[in-house]
């Protein structure tokens, strides 16, 4: 049963949050939506895949739609992207599988676009793509379900790494690989002080720390100077935020207008939730509601607003606060697609240059290396759901592929592996530290 495979292997989404795949696997839908769209500006390692790797991906979507018993295949892609198209199409003849070719905007990769993009049909507020049939997978998602039916465990990622290296391109790692590692396999950095955002630079987070470490979710890392416009945005204090917000919006709602979801008919008002910045306690929990929707892009706060300010930001703390609340926000208009949705689409090479980073867009072409670090650092939850226990001790040696890490049957989550051979220096409830032999 691929279910239970996918979570032996310890198959997650690779693209998002990493939601244990086997869950969708146990669905039954109408559509499989392969997301190829890669909408985080400077992360290309999913175009890289697609380029040289389409038979395996169209594999896994083939073994996904077999097991959800899926009428229909839709292949989510941005149709700037020719090569891969063309290598694609060549492993999806004669088969239920079919291409919907996505624009290159921000955020063309969100769950709920690339669903309304392949199929016409809208989410309910706050759902899954279940709800209207769909199960959605990453890319490299559907290549390690296809490594998964031969046993072939998760034990390396692809990654992209550009801006302020030498020699940006795109490589496949051992999971828990040390972020310095990967920025030596590119040559160095060009900048001598510099942060590391990873992920990108819309969701992602940003880190100084070179001894971060790879897990089952990273898409890339992009380096920055250290003084960057993003860098200093970023890491400003949540008091700050606050208080800016609160002296200078204006309540322009630019922030609402360009927001994806509202634009697809769900009540998401950024400018709203900015009004609980200026209000009491008893004022806040009104404003609150109108952020219970939002997906987090970052458009908002990155793009959209004039003033340089922090919409998205009140909106995660709006839902942190309704959640300890214990409120929950209710749609209860009809989700009704905005006519203004197509013309305020934000264009990739727009955004760039609004995030001044369009210096860095540059092809990272993918190289295939045999890169075993002196020691990995594996995290027990890189996963949506309950963490792996440890099933190995310090002492133990291991090789590449063994189980090191394992959930219950009846826990969300997947066993996690050790991702070269080794000896175990360091078990705890968080990580396994394992040293090359």
């Amino acid at each position: 049963m691929l279910s239970q495979k996918l979570k032996q292997m310890g198959v997650v989404g690779a693209g998002g949050a990493g939601f244990p795949t086997y869950v969708k696997a146990q669905a039954n839908v109408e559509f499989v939506i392969a997301n190829g769209a890669e909408c985080e500006p400077l992360i290309h390692k999913d175009l890289e895949l697609m380029k040289h790797y389409p038979e395996k991906i169209v594999h896994g979507m083939k073994l996904m739609m077999e097991a959800t018993n899926a009428r229909k295949g839709k292949f989510g892609i941005k149709e700037k992207h020719s090569d891969a198209i063309e290598s694609i199409s060549k492993h999806i003849k004669n088969t239920a599988i079919d291409f919907t070719f996505l624009g290159d905007f921000y955020p063309s990769g969100d769950e709920y676009e690339v669903v309304y993009a392949a199929t016409g049909r809208l989410i309910p507020p706050a759902g899954i793509p279940l709800q209207v049939g769909c199960v959605v997978n990453n890319v490299e998602t559907l290549y390690n379900i296809s490594n998964a039916v031969e046993d072939k465990p998760v034990t390396k990622k692809i990654i992209s790494i550009s801006g302020e290296v030498k020699n940006p391109k795109a490589f496949w790692v051992p999971i828990g690989t040390k972020f310095k590692d990967l920025i030596d396999l590119a040559g160095g950095t060009t900048v001598r002080e510099y942060a590391i955002v990873v992920s990108g630079l819309m969701m992602g987070s940003i880190t100084f720390d070179e001894n971060e470490v790879v897990t089952k979710t990273t898409a890339g890392l992009i380096i920055l100077p250290k003084e960057h416009f993003l860098v200093t945005r970023k890491i400003q204090p949540p008091e700050n935020r606050n208080r800016i917000g609160k002296s200078a919006c204006d309540q322009c709602s630019y922030c609402t207008e360009f927001c994806p979801r509202y634009l697809l008919g769900y009540e998401v008002m950024p400018h709203k939730v900015m009004r609980s910045l200026g209000f009491t306690l008893s004022g806040e929990a009104m404003w609150n509601q109108w952020a219970e929707l939002c997906c987090a892009c970052g458009l908002c706060t990155l793009y959209a607003c004039p003033e340089d300010l922090f919409p998205k930001e009140a909106c995660d703390k709006a839902k942190y606060d309704m959640r300890q609340a214990g409120i929950k926000f209710t749609q209860t208009k009809p989700v009704v697609v905005h006519p203004m949705k197509e013309a305020r689409r934000v264009p990739q090479s727009q955004l760039r240059k609004r995030l001044k980073v369009d210096q860095y867009d540059v092809e990272t072409p993918f190289e295939e290396i045999n890169f075993i670090p002196d020691e990995v650092k594996i995290k027990l939850q890189q996963h949506i759901g309950k963490p792996a226990k440890p099933v190995v001790s310090e002492g133990d040696y291991v090789k590449e592929g063994q189980v090191i890490g394992v959930v219950d049957e009846n826990e969300l989550g997947v066993y996690v592996h050790s991702s070269i051979d080794g000896k175990i220096i360091e078990v705890n409830q968080d990580f396994i530290r394992i040293q090359k032999s």
